[in-house]
């Protein structure tokens, strides 16, 4: 790498050794001489992120108790409390799509806004996803221009949900009607993926594999680096590599001890936490690893997949997700579904809050982000693709206020926010699925 003195490095700088990359975040020394960081800070990078909950939520529990606000938080978005004044709640979106009313259409809609074939075989046809869309236009200058990303493995093939073929149930992203883009559940594979360079693939694996960190491979870079920038690039370069070292290490442990586990879920990828919550976690810091060193700028994950018979033993809920889905409106069963719902947003909540108290020039790394977090389904008990449980988070930076309850009085379909996520990040179209219009954030 070569570092110019008195001109600003470039954005895709990097520190790089034998088989390692490493992306850094933005730096002072990036912004040119006689540029305020004001100006720079006024056109901020448009990062998207798309969170996807499965198999709905208990609407009872979901729907914020504040008429235009979040000041009243309803028992499941409780955790959003930190950060409500980031988050947007919407309520009545809906999904005209996924109906006749299914799990495959729940997912595939989510994103696409568009009625999937009902078909068993390989001749399926979906619509191109809102984030591939916004990868096409804003993916270019970065490294990867999307990632996804899952907790479970999604392997499935054949018929899944009344007709649809499992390639509907196991892919949110599409970057084509007849191209489905698999996710990646393993945090090693992911972290490879962000930081692996040089060779195939598999030499990359085992380049990262057979080596105490991937720090060792970079410090003459690091070390040319330190030279040319001031302390506080220095101290931010080293908080940076420091994060990155702590999420290596917890990888490494998963990996280490995974022989363990007397019972592997096969819904799941050896080598991975045994915690649900802390394989999230590793891959929400993966996420915000990617989005500061700019090796992408659109991410799609998904917290479980439909039809999910995961339990949640650690939030003393060991029944399988799924039929507690279908609950009958038994009491016990949906406050038990309840618990799983507001499990899955105190991580999000989590993750939130840390991109909140990451600094980017005169901004947070949340106020550059606009992430979706939502299901495809409202009432699970009965398939409805109505009143959706949706969420946004961020977007300070171009102009979006937070902590707002925005309740429709008709329905709305979800692709007018597909459609204004998209204006917001820069890529300016008439229509999205079955749009109807935009929606003013």
């Amino acid at each position: 790498m070569n570092f110019l003195t008195k001109k600003a490095l470039s954005r895709r700088s990097a520190l790089r050794g034998l088989g390692a990359s490493i992306s850094l975040p933005l730096l002072d020394a990036m912004i040119p001489a006689g540029t305020a960081l004001a100006s720079t800070a006024a056109q901020p990078v448009k990062r998207l992120g798309f969170v996807f909950m499965p198999m709905g939520a208990d609407l009872s529990r979901w729907t914020p108790e504040s008429e235009n606000t979040l000041d009243n938080l309803s028992p499941i978005l409780n955790s959003l409390a930190p950060v409500r004044q980031h988050v947007t709640a919407f309520t009545n979106l809906e999904l005209q799509p996924a109906y006749p009313g299914s799990h495959a259409t729940s997912n595939s809609a989510f994103l696409s806004a568009a009625r999937a074939k009902l078909t068993e075989s390989t001749d399926y046809f979906l619509g191109t996803t809102v984030d591939q869309v916004a990868a096409k236009n804003v993916g270019g200058d970065t490294a990867l221009p999307s990632l996804e990303l899952a907790m479970d493995l999604m392997q499935t093939v054949g018929q899944c949900d009344n007709g649809y073929a499992c390639v509907y149930h196991n892919n949110l992203s599409w970057s084509s009607p007849t191209t489905p883009l698999p996710a990646e559940a393993h945090p090693g594979l992911v972290f490879e993926k962000l930081f692996g360079e040089g060779g195939t693939a598999e030499a990359r694996r085992v380049s990262l594999q057979n080596r105490s960190s991937l720090l060792d491979f970079i410090k003459e870079d690091m070390i040319q680096l330190k030279k040319e920038v001031g302390t506080a690039d220095r101290n931010l370069v080293d908080e940076y590599l420091q994060s990155v070292r702590e999420v290596e290490r917890r990888i490494q442990k998963a990996e280490q001890t995974f022989a363990d586990i007397p019972e592997p879920d096969l819904e799941r990828p050896l080598g991975v936490p045994a915690s649900y919550a802390e394989h999230a976690r590793l891959m929400f810091d993966l996420q915000m690893l990617a989005l500061r060193g700019d090796v992408t700028r659109v991410i799609t994950f998904q917290l479980a997949r439909e039809t999910s018979n995961r339990t949640y033993p650690e939030i003393g809920v060991p029944d399988p997700h799924h039929p507690l889905s279908h609950h009958g409106n038994d009491p016990a069963k949906i406050e038990r579904m309840s618990k799983i719902n507001a499990f899955h947003v105190s991580l999000f909540a989590e993750y939130l809050g840390r991109l909140a108290e990451t600094r980017e020039g005169n901004h947070s790394l949340l106020d550059q982000s606009l992430i979706l977090y939502g299901s495809g389904i409202g009432n699970p008990n009965v398939h409805d693709h109505t009143n959706l449980p949706i969420l946004l988070a961020g977007g300070q930076g171009v102009g979006i206020r937070g902590n707002r309850h925005i309740r429709y009085h008709e329905p709305v379909p979800l692709a007018n926010l597909h459609l204004s996520l998209l204006d917001k990040a820069g890529v300016r179209r008439d229509k999205f699925g079955d749009s109807n219009g935009m929606i003013s954030l």
